[in-house]
């Protein structure tokens, strides 16, 4: 398999591609659905509101994890996630200004 050559893209498209494909997944989106509702929750909450293992769930919650959408704080056997305002702010300014960009109707096909 090739290079991606993301280093020859900004920082920007390479942080909205990192963020879109951290939710390009309808688990994922269902997590941070219920993240967002509950304001946080243990692992085990997430586990008996998806129909998934909680194996698959915590990949899930790992790809989340990783570009910062949530985050996770240990509280004994248990981990305790939440939604990382800061990361948050900056992915929906990174979508909003992609949608934003295109505001007049194109001639295209």
């Amino acid at each position: 398999m090739g290079l991606t050559k993301t280093e020859e893209f900004t920082k920007t498209q390479n942080d909205l591609a990192a963020f879109a494909k951290a939710l390009g997944h309808p688990a994922r989106i269902a997590i941070v659905q219920f993240l967002i509702r509950t304001k946080s929750c243990m692992c085990g909450d997430i586990v008996d509101e998806l129909p998934l293992s909680q194996s698959t769930v915590s990949q899930h919650l790992k790809e989340l994890k990783k570009v910062g959408l949530i985050k996770g704080d240990i509280e004994g056997p248990s981990v305790c996630y939440c939604i990382d305002e800061k990361v948050w702010k900056r992915a929906r300014k990174a979508i909003a200004d992609l949608f934003a960009s295109h505001n007049e109707p194109s001639n295209c096909c």
